[in-house]
């Protein structure tokens, strides 16, 4: 990827320095997908109704998102304020890289909220090493990169980087530049109403209904990622190879291969992100059409 000399981002808040940890999988964390308190059901069909309706309000002057404050729960049950921000350690290279892929999905999603005559509300990425406290809860490094609804951050130890390349087989910096860009997808089913939607459903949801529409979730969070990368492409940004690294990365994170690879068998009733196969079609799937409407995981087969 062709990052250097490019605009940074400022919504980065350094916290490393603060003790050591292990490394943990992508997506892998009991905090990485919502399970707030909140009461209530739903349809999946009624997600993808209320993407639609988050922008009909929005176009009338409304804002749904403040409707939603209060009522839209987290990753995990209670947790804590902020993140307190400490002395940041010397600005380094992975740090630079990383101001510049958030940069990039800054400029993708304002992009496209614009589009729509809307307003698009960027995220604070908050690089950490060890442990890390969010509005959802604390985290160790081994929860891999997450996102919390609650403050509306993206969380990474870098050191995942690392792992992703020596243990799971998926090096290359446009790799990590999908796990950026996956935690972003977030952040957008955030904004849209996608996640506090799904707080609310899985509440009276088996455990098996739920990993399906966890499944879901995860999956249209690839393809957002996908659609991010369309753009970048077209702003001539990708190397050879690049492609190839990001669906190499969402092949090795699969739940399937994961599990075959940890455990020697795979549960299928288990799986919460999707399998590789699937990781892999939901991110071309963006990534060809570069459109929203693309990642429709909620009514269309996955």
């Amino acid at each position: 990827m062709r990052w250097r000399g490019r605009r940074q981002s400022d919504n980065i808040q350094d916290n490393r320095g603060r003790g050591g940890g292990m490394g943990g999988g992508f997506g892998r964390s009991p905090i990485r997908l919502p399970i707030g308190r909140s009461a209530g059901g739903g349809s999946l069909s009624g997600i993808v109704i209320l993407v639609v309706l988050f922008f009909v309000l929005k176009a009338c002057g409304i804002d749904p998102l403040e409707m939603l404050a209060g009522g839209g729960g987290g990753m995990a049950p209670g947790g804590g304020g902020q993140v307190t921000q400490g002395q940041a350690p010397a600005s380094d290279e992975m740090k630079q890289f990383v101001a510049t892929v958030l940069a990039e999905t800054e400029d993708v999603w304002n992009g496209i909220f614009q589009a729509e005559g809307l307003n698009y509300e960027e995220p604070t990425l908050v690089l950490f090493d060890g442990q890390v406290r969010s509005a959802c809860g604390y985290a160790s490094s081994a929860s891999g990169p997450f996102y919390c609804p609650n403050d509306r951050q993206v969380y990474l130890d870098t050191s995942f980087f690392q792992q992703l390349a020596s243990q799971f087989g998926a090096s290359g910096d446009f790799a990590q530049a999908y796990v950026i860009a996956h935690e972003v997808g977030h952040h957008v089913q955030n904004l849209t109403g996608i996640l506090p939607k799904f707080n609310e459903m899985r509440q009276s949801m088996t455990e098996a209904d739920a990993n399906r529409m966890s499944m879901r979730v995860e999956l249209q969070a690839d393809c957002f990622a996908g659609v991010w990368a369309h753009f970048t492409d077209q702003k001539g940004l990708l190397e050879q190879g690049d492609i190839e690294e990001a669906l190499n990365a969402a092949q090795q994170i699969g739940d399937d291969t994961l599990q075959k690879k940890m455990q020697g068998y795979v549960v299928p009733e288990s799986f919460n992100h999707g399998t590789s196969e699937q990781r892999q079609t939901w991110f071309a799937a963006g990534l060809q059409a570069g459109k929203l409407s693309s990642c429709d995981t909620f009514n269309n087969p996955i």
